[in-house]
């Protein structure tokens, strides 16, 4: 660890900052799993046995795929955060700034996954997908660069999984999972510097990553033939972050430090409905819950320094989804799903910029083009968000008080085949 004494009193204030923004970052669950299901706004999802990417929704719905099944798919998502300032944001220094532009940007998601019939009982399943990830960047000189300038979390997870068939009604199935998690987050910070006799205006940059356990565990029950109905559970993961603090001042470099800190990922769970209604149309049904009030608070502890705690008061959420699909002929079928999801944030006052999520509707629509063993989809969605108001103050970090509008575009492919 390398700390130069001058800079001691503005590290736990960065380090705080960090990491707050980083937990709340890592909010943004993503369900992009497959583009298969995008098209159903993901209801039916730990059922709607499609193709191998079943598994991260419930692993017992694998005994539905016999043989061997591959699918590999791509997710294209597009948010829009534009921020406007109502008169009252204000920096540490009593500056004004920009509105930042538009904070969203591209990203894409990739999955892969792959099932195999032993027996006529026993399967397993391997999976590759993204369950979080976001990023943000705003202009560098906007009115809340003390709060965030840019910020992005990925994550990768890697799940296999084992499942028995009971009998012709009840399944179960369970897995393992090993995530990576990497984080970047810069912003501007004020430094106390010996030769100056008042703070003056630095710059942050974070690098931090860590990777944990976890497991899923899941059933699924038919009780007739055109009925199945699935519960599964995603345990909670517990990552712990490592990683540098930079801070420079005009360009000149001044501290470096290390740092950790420990957060919590929620739990899942998601009970799935599906109902073939007659040979051509197919319903559709999801409820799921996350447990983000695993994240009371995040407590940073900083080598040398004291430690620092931050009361983020995250909420459990819900997510209700309704979907159906249309079989047009032997080759096409036509998919719609509406959803509205829960944002995990209480409040304008504890929403951080970094992160101006706020509750959302999904209107979707997709087709399935089956070719032999061979299917191919695509789907859209639209997020819809309504005005959404900040008026976060935080100590050190100034006043970021006004509105976010916002929307989102998801574009997936997925290509499947059996063998």
């Amino acid at each position: 660890m390398k700390i130069k004494k001058h800079s001691v009193m503005v590290l736990p204030l960065v380090l705080s900052a960090v990491y707050a923004n980083t937990a709340l970052g890592a909010g943004f669950q993503l369900l992009e799993q497959n583009a298969s299901g995008l098209g159903n706004a993901y209801a039916g999802s730990g059922v709607d046995t499609e193709n191998a990417s079943v598994l991260h929704f419930n692993p017992a719905a694998m005994t539905y795929l016999p043989g061997i099944h591959v699918t590999g798919g791509v997710t294209a998502i597009r948010p829009s955060f534009k921020f406007t300032d109502n008169g009252q944001s204000v920096t540490p220094f009593n500056t004004k700034g920009t509105s930042g532009g538009d904070a969203g940007g591209w990203g894409v998601v990739p999955n892969l996954a792959a099932t195999w019939q032993l027996n006529p009982r026993w399967y397993v399943g391997l999976g590759v997908g993204v369950p979080f990830g976001l990023k943000t960047e705003y202009e560098d000189d906007w009115v809340g660069r003390f709060h965030s300038r840019e910020f992005e979390i990925k994550t990768i997870n890697i799940n296999p999984t084992i499942a028995y068939r009971v009998n012709d009604q009840w399944s179960i199935g369970a897995g393992v999972n090993w995530q990576r998690i990497d984080a970047k987050y810069k912003l501007a910070v004020p430094v106390v510097h010996p030769l100056l006799p008042f703070p003056i205006e630095g710059d942050a940059k974070v690098d931090v990553n860590g990777d944990a356990w976890g497991w899923n565990v899941g059933v699924v029950f038919q009780p007739v033939e055109s009925t199945r109905i699935g519960l599964s559970y995603r345990s909670r993961i517990k990552h712990t972050g490592k990683g540098d603090t930079n801070i420079a001042v005009q360009g000149q470099h001044m501290v470096a430090a290390d740092a950790r800190a420990t957060v919590k990922l929620p739990d899942t769970a998601i009970l799935s409905v599906s109902h073939q209604l007659n040979p051509r149309w197919t319903l559709l049904g999801d409820v799921s819950w996350t447990g983000w009030s695993s994240i009371p608070e995040l407590t940073i502890e900083n080598q040398g320094l004291p430690s620092n705690a931050l009361d983020l008061q995250f909420r459990d959420t819900w997510r209700f989804a309704l979907g159906a699909k249309y079989k047009i002929n032997e080759d096409w079928t036509w998919k719609v799903g509406v959803a509205t999801d829960q944002a995990p944030i209480r409040s304008a006052e504890k929403r951080p910029t970094s992160l101006p999520d706020n509750n959302r509707r999904w209107y979707s629509t997709g087709v399935q083009y089956q070719h032999k063993n061979m299917s191919f989809d695509v789907g859209y969605t639209y997020l819809y968000l309504k005005k959404t108001p900040i008026h976060n103050l935080e100590p050190g970090r100034g006043l970021v008080s006004g509105e976010y509008k916002s929307k989102g575009h998801v574009i997936g492919m997925q290509v499947s085949a059996s063998f």
